[in-house]
């Protein structure tokens, strides 16, 4: 196996179990319709990508596009959405499936609720989520990044209205200033790192997630034996995971997280399985800037330690090959703009499949050609500067 690869793997049937109630298909279906009372929703398509799965040695490959998301390249305003909104529900009194988008913008409403700032740490996507919907609410949002963050990023999280600024801290350090200026100023956090004393509004932001695995799961022409999942805190995969072992129990397909190895916490701490976290600590500059998380969330920890098969931990390279494929298909299919993060899951796959060093990794994780895989492209290329750079002028090769 390459020494870049890296992977732990689960038995099912060893007593790990979770409270999937959040995650139910019922509850996915009560989000998704707040999500459609956006002027704007409209579900993501599902690439069909027949010929490249076949080409890969696999029976199907199907990619939720997550880059024709309310217009804004990517997933994250899934779960910002929800999470203000079931906030400002709360403040009201009220239920979320009572609130939907055209009376929380009413001028009732938002004389009750006056004006709310929302503070979030971001390397892009969430921030701009959580500030797109302060923007669509009439509210008001302080997005934080990590250092590194790209200006591309910025300039959009700024065009929605937020005060957004790039520190010069980590990601988990950036967290950690928004949550002292929410303390300080009566702001609300909007995270998806869970910890002791704050885990509503995390639970809520993946809650929010689950509307693209209802989605895909009505698109779906068939079940899959495999889903992948990229991780950063793991509040998406585990959503993911929670939705998909919550519809189909002990008969859930084959779920896979796969994380950047300079941000390997999941994986780390799989590999230990000693009831404790593990964090990844420094700067974490990956590729995958979206998954450069140390810390991960502790109630998406318990869903994966609970239904999740298996971590792998890979190198950029895999990103960077999974948003060329991605971008220039087989003859047939649709093509995908995936970003770094959002392509990781089908490098990761393409180079399993492809790659002879990986034979055993391969048939650990069952894949052959009668697999039929679902992966999430979570955003398009947010970072376009980035995006040229890999697909046009070849920036990370395999095996560099």
């Amino acid at each position: 196996m390459s020494e870049q690869f890296k992977m732990v793997s689960f038995s099912r049937g060893e007593g790990r179990t979770a409270d999937l109630s959040l995650f139910s298909e019922e509850q996915a279906a009560k989000v998704q319709r707040f999500h459609a009372s956006f002027p704007v929703y409209k579900p993501t398509p599902l690439a069909d990508l027949t010929q490249t799965a076949k080409a890969l040695g696999l029976g199907a490959a199907y990619v939720k596009d997550e880059s024709y998301r309310f217009g804004l390249n990517a997933f994250k305003v899934l779960g910002g959405s929800f999470a203000i909104g079931s906030y400002l529900a709360g403040r009201l009194g009220m239920d979320i499936s009572e609130l939907p988008y055209d009376k929380m913008v009413s001028e009732e409403v938002r004389a009750k609720l006056g004006e709310v700032t929302f503070v979030t740490a971001t390397d892009g996507n969430h921030g701009r989520g959580v500030a797109w919907t302060a923007h669509q609410l009439r509210q008001h949002a302080v997005v934080y990044m990590p250092k590194g963050s790209a200006a591309e990023r910025l300039a959009n999280i700024q065009a929605e209205g937020a005060d957004a600024s790039i520190t010069d801290l980590n990601y988990d350090d950036a967290v950690r200033l928004a949550n002292s200026q929410a303390e300080e100023k009566g702001w609300v956090m909007v995270q998806d790192t869970a910890w002791e004393g704050y885990e509503d509004i995390p639970a809520w932001i993946m809650q929010g997630y689950g509307t693209m695995g209802y989605e895909a799961h009505q698109q779906l022409p068939e079940k899959p034996t495999h889903i992948f999942l990229q991780a950063g805190v793991g509040s998406m995969a585990g959503a993911i995971t929670g939705f998909f072992s919550s519809l189909y129990g002990a008969d859930r397909p084959i779920i896979t997280i796969v994380e950047p190895n300079k941000a390997d916490c999941l994986y780390r701490t799989a590999e230990a399985d000693d009831g404790a976290l593990h964090f990844v600590t420094g700067e974490m500059n990956t590729i995958m800037a979206g998954l450069a998380c140390g810390e991960p969330c502790s109630i998406g920890w318990r869903i994966l330690r609970a239904n999740a098969d298996h971590f792998i931990s890979c190198p950029d390279y895999v990103a960077a090959k999974g948003m060329r494929i991605l971008g220039n298909p087989m003859p047939g299919d649709q093509r995908v703009i995936s970003g770094e993060s959002g392509a990781a899951t089908f490098g990761c796959v393409a180079e399993i499949m492809t790659n002879p060093e990986l034979a055993g990794m391969k048939a650990e994780l069952g894949l052959d050609e009668n697999s039929r895989v679902l992966f999430f492209s979570t955003e398009g290329d947010t970072d376009r500067e980035n995006y040229r750079a890999v697909v046009w002028d070849g920036r990370y090769p395999s095996g560099k």
